[in-house]
């Protein structure tokens, strides 16, 4: 895929920029390189991007989305090397096992990604810890027809997400 000039203009005008921004956020160089670079991936799938008044406002809201993404992975992630540290040894997933679930906690971290949060945890713990809709009510302090509503709002926004990925959008 090329990239059209006003991606190159903005890429070089403002990497340095984003990457010292990204920097001090992770304090690690490597890291901010990265996020600089998905950042800019994600500019490339966006519309409109030759009208833009505030280029930095938008490399800005990008990085953030992209930032926010990093670290909830990067939470699923602890969490589960937490919970297999807590399993003997004998089921410690191979290095396979291992890539599989990270690029399954990837993928569901992109298919949550711009759901209220309520929705997310609703979803997650229905699908991942099984409970039960009267149980996720009860400790989240909402009413059973709010969960049912959030249930239904995360299963149609996995499914549209789904579709979108078969899109040439590279997000």
């Amino acid at each position: 895929m090329s990239a059209s000039p006003t991606v190159t203009a903005l890429y070089l005008d403002h990497h340095h920029w984003l990457h010292a921004w990204l920097r001090r956020k992770l304090g690690c160089p490597h890291q901010a390189a990265d996020l600089t670079q998905d950042t800019f991936v994600r500019l490339l799938g966006s519309r409109d991007i030759g009208q833009l008044n505030e280029p930095r406002a938008y490399l800005m809201t990008l990085a953030q989305r992209v930032l926010v993404s990093f670290w909830r992975r990067r939470d699923l992630e602890n969490a589960w090397l937490e919970a297999l540290a807590q399993q003997p040894e004998s089921y410690a997933p191979s290095a396979e096992d291992y890539a599989l679930v990270r690029e399954a906690i990837e993928t569901l971290d992109r298919l949550l990604d711009g759901l209220p949060r309520r929705a997310r945890q609703v979803f997650l713990m229905n699908r991942l810890e099984e409970m039960p809709h009267v149980e996720i009510a009860q400790a989240v302090g909402v009413s059973l027809a709010t969960v049912e509503r959030d249930m239904k709002l995360a299963l149609r926004h996995c499914w549209l997400a789904s579709l979108d990925a078969g899109s040439t959008d590279p997000r």
